[in-house]
């Protein structure tokens, strides 16, 4: 089974960052992903690189995706460049924080 990126998106939209409160598809913290059979690698950040909440951000998302198939293999990349920033938000988060 091949998963659409949007199939994934929607997944991912579940984890939401608790200090924020908004999930880390709209505060722009998915920078890319790589999907095959059986297969989804996803590419984030977060919004400091010294988020205590990184190990748990990171075992969310993957939890998130196993969940649409528990067979898949999932690789969560987290990466600190580019350097996040409030206007990779997407429009609903900006308009939730009052940007």
């Amino acid at each position: 089974m091949v998963l659409s990126e949007s199939e994934v998106m929607q997944s991912l939209k579940s984890v939401i960052d608790p200090e924020i409160g908004i999930n880390i598809v709209d505060l722009g913290l998915v920078y890319g992903l790589e999907i095959k059979e059986h297969f989804v690698k996803v590419t984030m950040t977060l919004t400091t690189p010294g988020c205590p909440m990184h190990d748990s951000m990171t075992k969310w998302a993957e939890k998130s995706l196993r969940a649409l198939d528990p067979g898949m293999e999932v690789a969560i990349n987290l990466v600190w460049s580019p350097r996040w920033s409030p206007e990779k938000m997407s429009d609903q988060a900006k308009s939730e924080l009052g940007y």
